[in-house]
This record gives C-alpha cells, sequence and structure tokens, in this order.
C-alpha cells in the first residue's frame, strides 16, 4: 500500500511539473497574442496602433545599397523623389487609406491620389517580425481581386514618426529603401 501512494504521488509530480513547462496561454505575459512587447518586439495589434493616422515621408534613404545602383522608382508607381513630401493616410477601421503626392517634378504628379488597402502582417508562428503591407486599389478593383502587393519591414513608430524599410533586391544580397515619416496634423 505504502509503494502505491508513493508511485501515485511520483506519477502526480511529474504531470505538475510537466504541466508547467508547457506554452503560455492567451492574455498572459509573454504570449504571441497577449499584447505585450515580447523581447522580439511589438506585436502586430501594437504595430498596427502605432502606424495607423496621417504621416508625411521626410526622407527616403539608402541602405546597403551600392552608389552605382539605380532605383528607378518606389512600388511601381513614380520615382523615389515623386513620394518625398506625400500624405500617407492610414485610418484604423477598415484600413483603406490613400497615398497623396506632393511634389512637383517631370514625372511627378502632384496632389495625385493613389487609394491603397493596408494591414500588418502577422507572422504567427512561422516566425519573424511583424511588417507594413499593402497594396493598390484602381477605380473599380475590390481589394479582394487584387492579388500583387508590397511589404515593408516596421523599424521604429512613437506618436511622431515613422520608420519603415523597403527591401531591395541586389544581384548580391538585398539593400533597404528607409522610409522616414512625420505625424501629419490631424
Amino acid at each position: 500500500m505504502h509503494k502505491r501512494i508513493i508511485s501515485f504521488l511520483s506519477l502526480l509530480t511529474a504531470l505538475l511539473v510537466l504541466g508547467s513547462c508547457g506554452a503560455p496561454k492567451k492574455g498572459t505575459t509573454g504570449g504571441s497574442e497577449s499584447g505585450t512587447v515580447s523581447a522580439e518586439g511589438p506585436s502586430a495589434s501594437q504595430w498596427r496602433s502605432g502606424v495607423k493616422g496621417n504621416w508625411i515621408l521626410n526622407s527616403v534613404t539608402r541602405e546597403n545599397i551600392p552608389s552605382s545602383y539605380t532605383v528607378k522608382n518606389m512600388f511601381d508607381e513614380a520615382p523615389v523623389d515623386c513620394f518625398i513630401g506625400s500624405l500617407w493616410n492610414l485610418p484604423g477601421g477598415n484600413q483603406r487609406g490613400s497615398i497623396t503626392f506632393n511634389a512637383e517634378g517631370n514625372l511627378c504628379a502632384s496632389g495625385t491620389v493613389r487609394t491603397i488597402v493596408w494591414s500588418i502582417f502577422n507572422p504567427g508562428k512561422t516566425g519573424g517580425q511583424p511588417s507594413f503591407q499593402f497594396k493598390k486599389i484602381y477605380a473599380g478593383d475590390k481589394a479582394a481581386n487584387v492579388t500583387s502587393g508590397y511589404r515593408l519591414d516596421l523599424s521604429y513608430a512613437d506618436e511622431n514618426s515613422l520608420e519603415m524599410r523597403l527591401p531591395v533586391p541586389l544581384n548580391e544580397g538585398t539593400g533597404f529603401l528607409v522610409l522616414k515619416f512625420s505625424r501629419a496634423g490631424e
């Protein structure tokens, strides 16, 4: 009888130890769904909150792109310089926003408004960091029917500034166009 009690207690102890080693549950600190900042960075929902609003694109710089490499345009739309000064409207809710161009130049169309649908890509269990993604919507298009778009790495966001990095494939590796925004008056 004494051996059965000891065996039962040993089994119960082993189950308790193994049960405590499981993954954090939803809503607990450190869980991917909790909305807390983990060692890897902000969650997708935190990025969504940080990104929404009106932003002015102040600068686009090159990172790890050789000076001899020419970037002809961004987002299959216009030269990089045409995006400087553009207003990015990224409202909450249905995430239908816009980019309004304000630059003057040979290939720039000041006042042009490009409708976009944006979201924060959540890599979930596949790993990686959340990223900003959008697709352009032209007149008569339905967002569900548009299959191509763009994805940018999220670098930084606070109440006044936003920084994203657009990957640029190179012959050897990847460079980035670094987009720096400031919050526009709401």
